[in-house]
């Protein structure tokens, strides 16, 4: 435990060293990640599904705002969507704008969480969000991570159905609206998975500010039992033909990212809490204190040893010795 504590502050004074660098590359391997991811799922535009111009605009999102990535890669997604169908482009720019009102208005800050649920859901692993956002922000975050989810559901959607969307070139413009909005609004799977994350966030939220002992462990561990419960009575009520084995084993290894988690942001000492009372003239307080858990690092010292050799006197220094030892 003590060589983790060891590796924790290491960690901790690199990035505090080196942050003026580590923000722009982690801003861009997410970057680089997400428009591949996008690439990978959409690639109906062939001039923008290129690895070279990932590269160009993860370079480019990396000096800019946070933000920008979320506007770049909806820009990609848009035009993938062009690419395949008028209409379907439309339809995702008002769900994007009607989602980039809610989440400035909202959780302006959370980009994190709107990149990174898609890819989570990619890599299999979506549920760890609900539970870190639970963690570290507040409830507001709800609403980025609704956001995630339906860009997810959306692509996916979009995905499974582009032989149906082409295939309707001959039908009505309304009629393929009527099929792009109904099947987002209608699908089943989105509705009880944005259930669940709302649950599970504002849940991890409220038991981890609570004063009891080990709250943080508690509300991973309640978290993880609530967020499998809904998705399985959302299974059962709505047939959303969801794996159950992919539910509970996703949400164990999202259980223990948040255990990293909460490793690196509360690491706390129970055995030393100390309860305190005083009062003023207005109020009595009781206070709970809570040590945190530290270790000094090591420090190397490097110990130099410099040999020096001595040198006989010259015949012209022992002969300027006798002189003045005569003038004496």
């Amino acid at each position: 435990m003590t060589s983790l504590l060891v590796a924790k502050q290491y960690l901790k004074r690199i990035y505090g060293r080196y942050e003026v660098y580590l923000i722009p590359l982690f801003k861009f391997l997410v970057s680089f990640v997400c428009f591949l991811l996008v690439n990978a799922n959409l690639g109906y535009m062939n001039k923008i599904n290129n690895i070279a111009i990932v590269l160009v605009l993860a370079l480019m999102c990396s000096f800019m705002p946070a933000n920008f990535v979320i506007i770049v890669a909806a820009a990609l997604v848009i035009g993938h969507l062009y690419a395949l169908s008028l209409e379907c482009a439309v339809v995702a720019l008002a769900l994007f704008l009607l989602m980039f009102l809610l989440y400035f208005r909202f959780s302006p800050k959370d980009m994190l969480v709107v990149v990174l649920t898609p890819i989570c859901f990619w890599l299999k692993i979506p549920y760890v969000i609900p539970i870190a956002m639970g963690l570290l922000s507040t409830p507001t975050s709800a609403v980025s991570a609704a956001c995630g989810v339906i860009v997810y559901y959306l692509i996916a959607y979009i995905k499974q159905s582009d032989t149906a969307l082409a295939s309707m070139e001959t039908e009505e413009i309304t009629a393929k609206f009527r099929y792009l909005i109904d099947g987002i609004l209608n699908n089943k799977g989105m509705i009880v998975t944005l259930a669940a994350f709302t649950a599970t966030i504002i849940l991890v939220y409220l038991i981890r500010r609570l004063s009891m002992d080990h709250s943080w462990t508690i509300a991973i561990i309640a978290g993880a039992l609530v967020n499998v419960m809904i998705l399985l009575v959302g299974d059962l009520m709505f047939e959303t033909n969801v794996s159950i084995g992919g539910i509970i084993i996703g949400t164990i290894f999202s259980a223990l990212i948040a255990v990293v988690i909460q490793f690196f942001e509360f690491n706390v000492d129970y055995s030393r809490t100390e309860k305190v009372q005083f009062e003023d003239d207005e109020y009595y307080y009781y206070v709970k204190a809570v040590p945190k858990v530290t270790v000094a690092t090591p420090e190397r010292k490097v110990k130099q040893i410099n040999s020096q050799k001595r040198t006989r006197p010259s015949q012209g220094a022992k002969a300027m010795e006798g002189r003045s030892s005569s003038k004496k």
